[in-house]
């Protein structure tokens, strides 16, 4: 059996979610077709009796365009749109969810919560109550609380610490682009599509691009390369797909052959390491 036809027995799933999959480009504003789509697709993932985790950007984003903020020019006004922006978000994720039979919790995480080990710990029950009671927990960071010096930085990362904070072992990070690359394909005609990336090393760390295609994204390949570096050393396979149509989800679970797929290789690594070096 082929690493995609083992995609199917996956236990536990993280699923990361841009900000620009979830909003309209032209507004800013939820395109709620396309999140309903993906409400029954996780939904129809709980049903199958997976655990599932929603790592979803798009608070402040939300939040700006509830404001009519056509730009943000403070850090204080990005931290008031998404304590704006979470609301609105979790309200549309709670009713979708209830409408497919399913219940969503919310759980927004701090580097300074995971950093310390009882707050660490404390985390790690909450995620295990949630499984055991059958709830869809979906994650961001608190970004009305962080500042530069103590972020994450994007939901690339974050979603990959979820996973080995979780011990999951399937991370999906579904995107603007429909996986690696030899080369940024939106300049370069030439560059050749990598279906699976057998183990991370520095040639392919050397693919990352600091660069995102949206106005409301913050994550580049080089952040998903780092969340692929994470995940693979905490065991889990990671796959980079196209966020497009949401229902690539069940598609990709039934093994078909699209986006790039990271191998595990766990490796010894402790999360603490990796959080001090961030």
């Amino acid at each position: 059996m082929n690493i995609r036809e083992r995609l199917k027995d996956k236990q536990r799933i993280v699923i990361k979610i841009g900000s620009s999959s979830l909003v309209h480009a032209q507004t800013g504003r939820l395109n709620l077709p396309k999140i309903e789509i993906l409400a029954r697709e996780v939904a129809d993932l709980r049903n199958q009796g997976k655990d599932v985790t929603l790592v979803s950007s798009g608070a402040i984003a939300v939040g700006r365009a509830a404001m009519k903020l056509d730009t943000l020019h403070t850090l204080k006004q990005k931290q008031a749109c998404a304590a704006i922006g979470q609301v609105k978000l979790m309200m549309i994720y709670q009713k979708f969810f209830s409408e497919y039979g399913q219940t969503a919790a919310q759980l927004l995480l701090t580097k300074a919560t995971l950093m310390d080990p009882e707050s660490r710990v404390n985390s790690m029950n909450t995620f295990e109550e949630l499984f055991a009671l059958g709830v869809i927990p979906v994650v961001n960071e608190n970004d009305s609380v962080e500042t530069y010096e103590i972020r994450f930085g994007d939901n690339d990362r974050l979603s990959a610490i979820v996973t080995a904070l979780i011990h999951a072992d399937l991370l999906i990070l579904l995107s603007d682009i429909d996986g690696l690359y030899t080369d940024d394909p939106k300049k370069n005609p030439k560059a050749e599509f990598i279906p699976e990336v057998d183990v991370m090393d520095d040639h392919f760390r050397k693919m990352g691009k600091d660069s995102t295609g949206s106005d409301f994204g913050t994550g580049g390949m080089a952040t998903k390369l780092a969340a692929a570096d994470i995940a693979t050393s905490s065991g889990a396979d990671m796959i980079i797909a196209d966020a497009s149509d949401f229902r690539i989800l069940h598609r990709l679970i039934d093994g078909e052959r699209i986006g790039t797929i990271f191998r595990a290789h766990p490796r010894e690594m402790y999360l603490m390491d990796y959080l001090e070096k961030m």
